[in-house]
């Protein structure tokens, strides 16, 4: 799966400069096993003419380009040993980082002048409730570890519900359109986001948007291809 996002206002820690107004980020994501997924995502800046935040050679390019690693490994699966068991999912966000900006060896600590911005561990459950005719409702909760470099850490829970449409007769025009659409909103233990997943040709072109802080828009689009 690979995608890209673009985020209006950046409400992130750490960009201090209210120059900032919108960042950018590529990925590629792949589920190796059906119970492990491994991603790469790069979030990167513009750069205006006359930023005093960044350096005169970096104006008018895209720049400050932060690079992580996340993982997902399953630990189990929905309804393994009954009907109402959630899956369980451990996962990992931007665990390593350089020693310095410079680049240097690998390090997990958080010694030095790193630049992990977005480290964090969680332990995820989901239970999924079909209503026939109607669609399906995800329930999800978290516990979050939230490690990030320069920036005080903390350990909340998480939680967040989506919907996805499957309404009937499938072979109508406007229930097919309709039946392509997920929404979803989250507690994510910093922010309350909203948010809306669209499938547009047979889960291959996906487009997805939310308003991070129920006001920061951040929009997106991935291509998916299905190994099997």
């Amino acid at each position: 799966m690979a995608g890209g996002n673009v985020l209006h206002l950046v409400p992130l820690q750490y960009i201090s400069s209210n120059e900032i107004k919108y960042t950018f980020n590529y990925y590629l994501n792949i589920t190796i096993f059906p119970w492990l997924e491994v991603g790469y995502t790069c979030t990167i800046n513009y750069a205006n003419h006359g930023s005093t935040y960044f350096p005169e050679q970096s104006w008018g390019k895209y720049t400050n380009q932060d690079r992580a690693f996340n993982a997902r490994l399953r630990l189990w699966k929905e309804g393994w040993w009954k009907p109402w068991t959630p899956q369980i999912v451990l996962g990992l966000d931007d665990p390593t980082s350089h020693e310095a900006y410079g680049g240097g060896a690998i390090k997990f600590d958080e010694d030095g002048m790193q630049n992990n911005h977005f480290t964090r561990y969680y332990l995820a459950a989901t239970k999924h409730f079909s209503f026939a005719g109607v669609g399906t409702l995800g329930v999800h909760a978290a516990y979050v570890d939230y490690r990030a470099c320069w920036f005080p850490h903390y350990r909340r829970p998480a939680a967040g519900v989506n919907f996805k449409f499957n309404l009937l007769p499938e072979d109508n025009l406007a229930v097919k359109a309709l039946n392509g659409l997920d929404l979803m909103a989250e507690y994510d233990a910093r922010t309350v986001n909203i948010g809306a997943h669209y499938q547009l040709w047979k889960d291959h072109i996906n487009l997805i948007a939310e308003l991070n802080n129920g006001k920061y828009f951040s929009g997106g689009i991935y291509f998916k291809i299905h190994l099997k």
